[in-house]
């Protein structure tokens, strides 16, 4: 298990990281290049199959993490930024607003990130056997 922990946190980073561009920059090229209107995106299914990724991959290596460094406070905050970065999905839009949701989906992806960095960073620190 203490193999995949390196590997299942740069997967979490690089997909909250993911799910933050999507978040920031689609709208952006959207505006900017007309016929990516014509591809009938739908933000709710991108933002739903995104967290299917983010939650499995943050859980198994947040909590292999734990196992490997009894260290709670990065599973507590990675938890908290799963929640943020799910609260716009299951909260209905007129109730967030548009900024209200990329606003918790930016802060939920960098929550979440930065608990996989200072998970991956305490195993370097620690010199294990997982790298």
């Amino acid at each position: 298990m203490i193999l995949t922990q390196a590997f299942t946190d740069k997967a979490a980073i690089s997909l909250s990281i993911i799910c933050a561009v999507h978040c920031l920059i689609l709208p952006s090229i959207l505006i900017l290049l007309p016929n990516f209107f014509s591809w009938q995106l739908d933000n709710e299914l991108i933002h739903f199959w995104i967290l299917v990724l983010v939650i499995p991959f943050s859980i198994f290596g947040l909590v292999t993490g734990l196992i490997n460094h009894k260290k709670y406070i990065f599973l507590i905050l990675g938890a908290i930024g799963i929640i943020i970065l799910s609260l716009p999905f299951l909260v209905n839009e007129e109730i967030l607003g548009v900024f209200g949701e990329r606003f918790l989906t930016f802060l939920g992806s960098i929550t979440v990130a930065t608990a996989h960095f200072k998970n991956y960073r305490l195993c370097r620190h620690l010199d294990c056997d997982c790298h």
